[in-house]
């Protein structure tokens, strides 16, 4: 079980010269600077610094509403906002009890990727730009990624790679919408997440309508950076940073979850 939180409170994590500020009393902004490919660049705000999966903070029902906007149509690399499990972290406190491995992917979220991503297991779904997308995996515990390790090699042959692909669709469940609109204009974004499904809206408008429901426990988080990664339907794996030749920013006003303003430490 997650404990319960009365007010929910967000931890800024960012890379040298990128910026996290509140340039108003309910708003939020966070800028990567301008850099060559090959350097990562984040600027991160979430619930879970620490934190053991098990002991993130939300489970359905809950709700998620912002306003956003970005400095750009497509910025190179990835941001977005809503809840995740943190997947893909090795996280090892000073406490065993903090250990956090990696895991498969469970999430409710807008994510926005340029086109250098590649971001589902299915050939049916968009893959990059502005997207509403939902992830939802077995609930198996962490430790077995360690055993799957092996199989790490197997992805640089192409025709394995693009079998574990389609593998892949049979334990982790998507559900995905392309946004037809500009990301560089404010929009209000809402998620529900409920127990059998979950609702995406964009400017009072319903977007998704996803019977495909992420496992609890998940974190809040809000981010922009400048990684991409990609799979691609021909078994090819791409990863890694992209320039930006300019600063790259997005803010976020009236964050609520639940109804509540939310509160950052800085």
């Amino acid at each position: 079980m997650c404990p319960p939180i009365s007010t929910p409170i967000l931890y800024p994590s960012f890379t040298p010269l990128a910026k996290i500020s509140q340039p108003g009393a309910d708003q939020i902004r966070l800028e990567i600077p301008a850099g060559l490919a090959g350097r990562y660049r984040l600027a991160q705000l979430d619930d879970y610094l620490g934190l053991p999966r098990q002991s993130f903070h939300w489970e359905a029902p809950v709700e998620l509403s912002l306003t956003a906007k970005s400095s750009s149509m497509s910025i190179p690399g990835t941001w977005g906002f809503g809840f995740w499990n943190d997947p893909f972290s090795l996280v090892m406190p000073s406490s065993a009890r903090s250990l956090r491995l990696p895991t498969l992917p469970d999430t409710a979220w807008y994510f926005f990727a340029s086109p250098q991503n590649y971001l589902t297991l299915r050939d049916d779904m968009p893959a990059h730009g502005s997207l509403a997308a939902v992830f939802r995996s077995p609930g198996w515990p962490a430790v077995f990624s360690l055993a799957a390790a092996p199989l790490g090699p197997f992805l640089l042959i192409r025709p394995l790679a693009r079998l574990l692909r389609r593998l892949g669709r049979r334990f982790i469940a998507e559900s995905s919408a392309a946004l037809p609109i500009n990301p560089a204009e404010p929009h209000q974004y809402r998620i529900v997440w409920e127990q059998s499904r979950v609702r995406f809206w964009v400017d009072g408008k319903i977007v998704l309508l996803s019977q495909v429901s992420p496992r609890g426990p998940l974190g809040l988080v809000v981010w922009i950076d400048n990684q991409f990664a990609a799979w691609l339907p021909g078994g090819q794996l791409k990863y890694g940073t992209l320039e930006n030749a300019e600063p790259a920013w997005i803010e976020i006003t009236a964050l609520r979850i639940n109804g509540q303003p939310i509160s950052i430490s800085w």
